[in-house]
Order: structure tokens, then C-alpha cells, then sequence
């Protein structure tokens, strides 16, 4: 078996550099220590490395922006990582806070090779902005290990794989500080000189756990690994360094994230129609943002539209810290049955939805309605308004003949007045509302007035003439 090992040697600096537009230096501390762990190219320049201590770092570069080391945020941030990878492998392991071991062996069929793959996995990183190392090995141990050391080693001969294992020096093998000190006393200074030790000479001068250990890196005992899958919903986080005070200022993180969400997507064969935001700030309770579109949708640039008339409508409460965004709903995408000449898809509600959510995002939900059948027979209730937000109404299918209406409705009837000259259509009788105390008696007529309209005309029980609607 072939095992793929991605070492991210600094996954959290790369983590909040790309959702920085700000250029100025950034750095990792560590928590115990206070000394920086790991620093950006500019950083670098003005004489911040790992290991310098916090009060040096910020007297070199007093713009210096600081984030602190957290292993809870880069597991998460680990976990976004394996969620783009599982587009190209599946069987993955999480191996935090730096690394991601994958099977290779059984898809490089699919990509005709190993080297096409290794050049598809670089190219995700540098489109994600991430510095990685693509280390190959015959184990998974073994993949980890000459990953780690720096070893570029991303090839499919097994014989390469393990002269590369056996050159690794014995410092970065993976051993304790006890083991390495007593193998250093023996004069052994590479991994391949452990291995030609016999087993029982190893474990006798050694331990038992120590040779447990070679046996794995070589293959020789089972190293069962357990196979990451992710989760049923979207998610990706943002981290600034610097609080964001302005919500123009998430627009930059959002795009990225939102690009993101539409890859996703495209994978799932799928679309959604509901967005969470969820700021978080220091020490306030998160603000949570919602966006709705009124179809399905998955382009980035539709999201971000909508995104940032909601955000010019909300301004921010307080600084923002942290950014995230989850999806959870999802909806089977649809194919497109309409084609031109060309056999290129013309989507004709497409531009409908994108007004009516650009509205209703600037708007709110509820300042759009649209008109809905009701079941009763009375014109003046035979329909209603409501909410865009609102379920399908279901309702009956009537006639195919169904009678003549105009299309312009008065809102009270009002009494005919001048003698009609022709009568076009009629009688339709409407008898109804005895059941809520508004019952209804009407013969309705078509008629032409001495004007030249056209007028829905109506005679109730009391012989009384009244005007209801217009024709065109």
C-alpha cells in the first residue's frame, strides 16, 4: 500500500493570513512560553523567527499582529482541510494539529499515476493560499515521519520509499528522548541501521514497545488507521488576527469562504437556499445572521451580493474576532431541461429568484408578498396575500372551463348607475359565506356600458345593481 502524508508546517498562520487584506506582519504565539512559534515572510524580514521572545518580536516590529496558538481551533482547522481533500480520496486520518494521512494506493489508477495526483493536491493548496509537504511512504508511520522531517519524497516505487526511510536520521524517527539517547550510545545514527538490529537483540537492549514501534514504521504489525468522514454540513471559519470593526471589512474573508461553499456544491450536486453568519466577538454573546434566497442557489457570486446588502443593513455591534459559516440545509439540484442552438442551458427563473432575494435581503423577509388562491367562491375572498417565506398552498384543480373574470377587482362594489347597452356574458350565480354570517346571493353579468367599458356586473338578492370589475 501507498500512504500520502500532508505536514502543514504552519497551518494557522496560513489560516488567518488568508482572510487578512491587511499586509502587516503576523505571528503564532505559544501560550506557555510567550515566544513566537511561527512567523510570516515579512515578519521574518524584520528579524522575528520562531523562538523569539514576545517583548523582542514587538520591539523588531511593533505592528506585529499576534494570534495565539490554540489546539481546539486547529483541529477545526485541520478538519476544513480533510473536507477539500476528501474530494480527491477518501480514506483520510486526522492527525493533529498539522497533518492529514490519506491512502493513495488504490486511486492512483484514477489519476493515471501518482504524479498527476500530487500536482492536483498542489494546486488546491496554492488556490487555499496553504504550504503543505507531499510525502509519500510504504506505512503510514513511515509517510508521517519523512513528511515531518521535510523529506519530499511523493513516489509510488516502493524500493525509493524506503532508502528515503532508511537515510531519515534518527532524531526525527519519532523516538523518545530515553531510546534515542541509549541508540545514539550504540553509534547508530539513521532509521536504516535500527532496522538491520536483530528483532530480539532490539527489544532486549531496548523495550518491547521500542521494537512495537520499528516493526509498524517497517510494516511488519499492523497500524490500523481510523478513516475521517465529514460531517453533513458545510462549514468554514475565519480568523482576523485584529478585531474587524466595520462590516465592509468581513467582505474579504467572506468571498473566500463563499468560493469555497459554491466547490462544495459543485461537488455535492447540490444547491441551498439558507446561510448562517455567526460573528463572534470578545466577550459578548455571538451575533447570528441569516440569509434566505428564494430558490435554490449555489454560486458564490449571488451569495456575496446578498451578503453585503445584509451587512449594509446590519452594522456590526461589536468587533468582530471571528467569523463562521454553516450550512446545513441542502437541496437536490435540478437539471436545467430548457437548451438553446448551442446546447447551452438557459435557467429562466434563475434571474427571478436573484431580484426577489436582493430585495427581500434589503427589504426584510416579510415586505414581500405575492397573491395565492383561497377556497371560496365570493371574488373578494377568493384570494390572498402572502408571504414569499410562506409553503406552497396547495389547492384543488377546478374546470378547464372556468368562467370569464377581469383581472381588475374593486375593492368594494359599487352601484351600476347607467343602463347597460349589451350583455355579453352571464349569468353566473354565486350563493356562499353562510358559514361565517357574510352569505352572498349574485347573479354576475358581462356588460358594455353606454361609455364603451367593459364591466363584471352583478344583480344580488335584492334586485339591487352593483359594478364588481373591470375589463381591459
Amino acid at each position: 500500500m501507498i500512504w500520502l502524508y500532508l505536514h502543514f508546517r504552519h497551518l494557522l498562520l496560513d489560516h488567518v493570513a488568508r482572510s487578512r487584506q491587511d499586509p502587516s506582519p503576523l505571528a503564532v504565539l505559544s501560550h506557555g512560553t510567550r515566544q513566537v512559534i511561527q512567523a510570516c515572510p515579512r515578519a521574518r524580514q524584520l528579524g522575528v523567527h520562531p523562538g523569539t521572545a514576545l517583548k523582542t518580536a514587538l520591539n523588531l516590529a511593533p505592528e506585529l499582529v499576534m494570534v495565539h496558538a490554540d489546539d481546539t481551533r486547529q483541529a477545526g482547522i485541520l478538519e476544513q482541510q480533510a473536507h477539500w481533500l476528501y474530494r480527491y480520496m477518501d480514506r483520510i486520518t486526522l492527525y493533529p494539529p498539522d497533518g492529514l494521512l490519506a491512502e493513495a494506493g488504490s486511486v492512483q489508477r484514477l489519476y493515471d499515476g501518482l504524479e498527476p495526483l500530487q500536482k492536483q493536491l498542489q494546486q488546491a493548496l496554492e488556490e487555499r493560499q496553504l504550504n503543505a509537504s507531499l510525502t509519500t511512504g510504504p506505512t503510514p508511520l513511515s509517510a508521517r515521519l519523512l513528511a515531518r522531517a521535510g523529506m519530499q519524497c511523493c513516489t509510488g516505487e516502493t524500493s525509493q520509499m524506503h532508502r528515503q526511510l532508511e537515510a531519515l536520521p534518527l532524531p526525527h524517527a519519532g523516538f523518545d528522548d530515553r531510546t534515542l539517547q541509549r541508540l545514539t550510545r550504540l553509534g547508530l545514527t539513521t532509521l536504516g541501521q535500527v532496522f538491520h538490529l536483530p528483532a530480539v537483540e532490539l527489544a532486549r537492549r531496548l523495550t518491547p514497545e521500542t521494537l512495537a514501534y520499528v516493526q509498524r514504521l517497517q510494516g511488519q504489525r499492523p497500524d490500523p488507521q481510523t478513516s475521517w468522514r465529514p460531517p453533513h454540513y458545510f462549514r468554514q471559519r475565519a480568523d482576523f488576527g485584529l478585531p474587524v470593526e466595520k462590516a465592509q471589512g468581513l467582505l474579504f474573508a467572506l468571498q473566500r469562504m463563499l468560493s469555497e461553499l459554491e466547490s462544495d456544491l459543485q461537488w455535492r450536486q447540490q444547491d441551498t437556499d439558507s446561510l448562517l453568519l455567526i460573528l463572534h466577538h470578545y466577550r459578548r454573546e455571538p451575533s447570528r445572521l441569516r440569509v434566505r434566497t428564494t430558490g435554490p442557489e449555489h454560486r458564490a457570486e449571488a451569495f456575496i451580493n446578498l451578503l453585503r446588502i445584509r451587512l449594509e443593513q446590519h452594522p456590526l455591534q461589536a468587533p468582530v474576532e471571528t467569523l463562521e459559516l454553516k450550512v446545513t440545509r441542502f437541496l437536490d439540484r435540478q437539471a436545467t431541461s430548457h437548451t438553446d442552438l448551442l446546447g447551452e442551458t438557459t435557467d429562466q427563473g434563475e434571474a427571478w429568484h436573484t431580484l426577489v432575494s436582493r430585495l427581500q435581503a434589503r427589504l426584510g423577509e416579510s415586505a414581500l408578498q405575492h397573491l395565492a388562491p383561497a377556497a371560496d367562491h365570493r371574488p373578494e375572498r377568493a384570494w390572498s396575500a402572502r408571504s414569499l417565506t410562506a409553503g406552497p398552498h396547495h389547492h384543488s384543480k377546478g374546470s378547464d372551463q372556468l368562467p370569464l373574470r377581469p383581472l381588475w377587482l374593486l375593492p368594494q362594489p359599487t352601484p351600476l348607475e347607467a343602463t347597460p347597452e349589451a350583455w355579453l356574458g352571464g349569468p353566473e350565480r354565486i350563493s356562499g359565506g353562510w358559514w361565517d354570517g357574510a352569505r352572498v346571493l349574485r347573479d354576475y353579468y358581462i356588460a358594455r356600458l353606454p361609455s364603451g367599458q367593459l364591466a363584471w356586473v352583478y344583480r344580488d338578492d335584492q334586485q339591487s345593481w352593483f359594478v364588481h370589475g373591470w375589463f381591459g
